[in-house]
This record gives C-alpha cells, structure tokens and sequence, in this order.
C-alpha cells in the first residue's frame, strides 16, 4: 500500500482515537473526589457500623458531593441542600430510578412495590392512586374520627400508668398506636392492644427488614452474585415477608367474604373497589399495603420517640408546648386534628424533631438514568445516589447550632416539610416524595400533642442516677439503642 494510504488512515483514525482515549480520561478525572478505593472492595471498609457518620466525616475532607466505590458500584454521595436544589429541581427525572437492595427483592416486591418500581406506566397507577384515592385531605379527613378514637385508648393507656406508677416504653406505646391508627385508617380496626405482646412481635418484624436493607450486603456491592444469596438476606426476609402477607391475607379474606357490617369508607374498601373494576390485582393491593405499614410505622413511632426524648431532656421546651396548649385549647375537650394547625410551637418541636433525628439516615437510594453534569462533575449513568440527609440537617453553615435542639429556628424562618425546602425533606422530594406524608404529619402531630396535653412527664433517671441514652441504632432508620422510659404524672 501507498505511503499517502498509511498518511491518510493516520490523519482519519487519529481524531477518533484521541477523542476516545481524551473521552475516558475527562470521564474518569470529572467524577466528583473522593477516598482512593480498595481492590475489588472499593471503600466498603471505610463505611463502618453507622454509615451516615463515617459517610458525613469523608464529605467533610472531599465536599459536598463525593465519589464512593462500594465494591462494583460506583455511588456518588450529597451532603448539600444547594447540590439538592439542581437533583431535585433540574434533574429530577434524571435520578429517579431506583438502586435496589438484596432484601427490596423478596417475593419479586421490587416488581409492584410503589417504592421500587422505576418511573413507568405501573408506577404512575400506584403513586396516583396512592395520592388521589388514599392521602387526599378530604379522604383524611373523613376518616380523622376514626384516629381520634385511637387517641382516646392511647390517653386511656397512659391514665392506668399513671394510676399504678408504671413507666410507659414511649417507642413501644408510639409503635402500637401508629399501628393502630393505620390499620384503624386503612382497615376501619385495631390491629394490637397495648397489653399484648403483638405489638411489639409487628414492631419485631418491621426492625427487622429495616435493618436485612440497611446493613453491609455483598449482593448489593456486587449485584452479579445476588442470585446466590450468600449472607442469606433473602431468605431470612422471605419469612418476614410471609409472616406479614398473612395478616393482610386475613384481612382481605375476611372483607371479600362480606364481613364488613358497619365498615365506612376505609382504604381497603377503595382498593377492593379498584380491584373490582380490573384496574388493581389483589397481589398488587396486597403489596401497597405492605409499603405503607412498614414504611409507616416504624418511621413515626420513632420521631415520636425522638421528640420524647429531646423534650425530656430540655424540660423548658415540654413546657413552652404545654402552656401553648393550654392557651389555644380547651383543657377538658380531647384534642382534635384541626386543633394542631393551631399550635406553632408544637409543629416546630416536630420540624426541630425531624432535623436531628431524621426518620432515615439516607433517603431511599436514587439511580442516575443517564450521565448528569451537577456541581461542576459528572454523574455516571447508572450510579447510586446517596443523598446524606443525616448530614445536610446538620450543615453549620444553614443551620445555627446545629447539634443543638432548638424548636425556635423554625418561628423565625418559613420552612416546611413537603419536599420545597431543601435543607429539611424527611420525607424526600420530586417524583419519589413519600405519598404517604399527609397521613404521617398527621399522626405524629397528634400524638405527640395528645401525651403533651394529658400529661406532665418525668424520666426514670430525673435523680441524675443516669442520663438518657441517645446512642442510635443503625438500619433504614435510626432507632434509639435504648428504648425511652417515661414516667406519666397528673396534670
């Protein structure tokens, strides 16, 4: 061949050449920074038993938006609610996708759940019915008699602890009425007494999945060996899955045989509906309710523990609720849910709550869906987004003191919970918010405000023998490691 062919193949090819190699190098030197990975493990081993902490202290050495080789997966972390204004905002449908654990796909649930599901036609049907058919403020507001009952139990509960002196395990009281208010809710019935053991035998389970999805699996650092199941996260969920499945089986079996004299306009009765006109199947019913029972009980019954607890701990914050209540309410009248709009100071104490206690550590893991420029780097197509909300609550430089339980930050500045401020979104943002929330504000508020109103409280260590425990225990949610024991007193 002639030398002008070799010239020519040299000046063709050479431009193509150059731009793949310059290609992956300005890919590779984008990447947000981050800590030098391991062989094959990456930074698996700098995570640590509470992954929020170690993930916050690195963000504090490589900024705001990081780079982590968790074994085969490349995970970029977010500790800014700036860098969240431009995920949720610019990019929103971006990193909707969803990075699914070992545990999320037990009984094929990543497959119809509302939570694992990708954006697509099944996921629009279940979000819509999700926010239209159930988390209305007029369906809720129907059924607020229905959780006012429960309250009525709850304060009835406390008086017999009160009456014989009996410390009240405020997580395991907190569980067992979320539960109730739930299944009073969805179902238009009690699931537990506070005198069983079955409360705490459903609160066993939910901790349970909680922590199979929030601890180190290899099969979710490599997903080629998921099909093994080698930690056994799969199998042991298994059983928890159909330990729960059955009580909704019971249920659901019990309403299509036509035992439902005196039921009014509940969730299930809705949903049964939907089924009727082919638009739902009872599988995909079956798992809705799953997402909402394990999403939704845990999750509140611990802020509500939380809330307890810093309050107990700050005695002039209790007391500030408590003289709001007695100002705005009648002290006779059981408290009702229209009341809470009416309390300030209450609803600061539950913002206040949800900063330095975050219901989740991290949100619900994100997946980019294609390469996304954000805060000057690239984000690689179908990385895990880690949005850090444990730290983004505390970033010094949002919020004063931030380490510091202080309910007045949020009387003096206009920031709610819905998913607009970034700098406080408990329940997430965008396409991927909770729909539950409007059921979940509900119930906290107003349990919190119904112990607060019927009762003065005191922890079992107030002779300063011990002070109150505030170590966490790590999983998709933070539980306390040492379950809250208060003592009701008289008002």
């Amino acid at each position: 061949m002639s030398m002008e062919y070799y010239t020519f193949s040299l000046l063709f090819f050479l431009p193509i050449i150059f731009n793949i190699i310059y290609s992956r190098w300005t890919t590779k030197s984008t990447l947000p920074p981050g800590p030098k990975p391991l062989p094959i493990i990456g930074n698996i081993h700098q995570l640590g038993n509470m992954p929020h902490r170690a993930v916050a202290n690195l963000s504090k050495i490589y900024g705001p938006i990081m780079t982590l080789k968790l074994g085969s997966r490349t995970t970029i972390v977010i500790s800014s609610s700036k860098i969240l204004h431009d995920v949720f905002l610019k990019h929103d449908l971006a990193f909707s996708g969803r990075v699914v654990p070992q545990a999320g796909k037990t009984l094929n649930h990543d497959k119809i759940s509302v939570i694992w599901l990708p954006v697509c036609p099944k996921w629009r049907q279940l979000r819509k019915i999700a926010t239209i058919q159930l988390f209305t403020t007029q369906k809720l507001d129907a059924s607020r008699f229905l959780r006012e009952k429960i309250m009525k139990e709850l304060v009835e509960y406390v008086q017999k602890c009160c009456e014989t002196r009996v410390p009240v395990d405020i997580g395991k009281a907190g569980f067992t009425t979320t539960l109730n208010l739930l299944s009073n809710t969805l179902f238009s019935k009690n699931l537990a007494s506070y005198v069983s053991s079955y409360p705490q035998e459903f609160r066993d389970l939910v901790t349970h999945l909680s922590e199979e999805a929030g601890k180190p699996n290899v099969s979710d650092f490599f997903p080629l060996l998921g099909n093994l199941d080698l930690q056994g996260v799969l199998k042991r969920c298994t059983i928890t899955y159909n330990k729960i499945f059955a009580i909704f089986d019971e249920i659901i079996d019990a309403r299509l045989k036509g035992n439902s004299k005196g039921i009014n306009d509940d969730v299930l009765k809705t949903l049964l509906k939907l089924v009727e006109d082919q638009e739902l199947s009872l599988d995909e019913v079956k798992h809705l309710l799953f997402d909402l029972f394990v999403a939704g009980t845990d999750t509140t019954s611990n802020t509500l523990e939380w809330a307890m607890t810093e309050l107990l701990r700050n005695s002039e914050k209790m007391s500030k609720v408590q003289i709001e209540m007695d100002k705005v309410l009648d002290t006779q009248e059981q408290l009702q849910e229209s009341d809470i709009a009416k309390l300030p100071y209450l609803q600061a104490v539950v913002k206040e709550t949800f900063r330095l206690h975050a219901p989740t550590p991290f949100l619900v893991p994100h997946k980019s869906e294609n390469d996304v420029q954000l805060g000057g780097y690239l984000v690689p197509k179908n990385s895990s987004i880690w949005v850090n909300i444990w730290s983004i609550n505390r970033e010094s430089s949002v919020w004063s003191n931030p380490e510091m339980f202080i309910p007045e930050r949020f009387l003096e500045k206009e920031i709610d919970i819905k998913g607009r401020n970034f700098e406080l979104i408990p329940f997430g943002s965008g396409r991927r918010i909770c729909p539950g929330m409007p059921l979940a504000q509900r119930m906290l508020h107003l349990m919190l405000a119904t112990l607060l109103k019927s009762f003065n409280w005191k922890h079992v260590y107030e002779n300063g023998a011990k002070e109150i425990n505030m170590e966490e225990k790590f999983g998709i949610t933070l539980q306390k490691l040492e379950p809250l024991q208060a003592i009701p007193v008289p008002k």
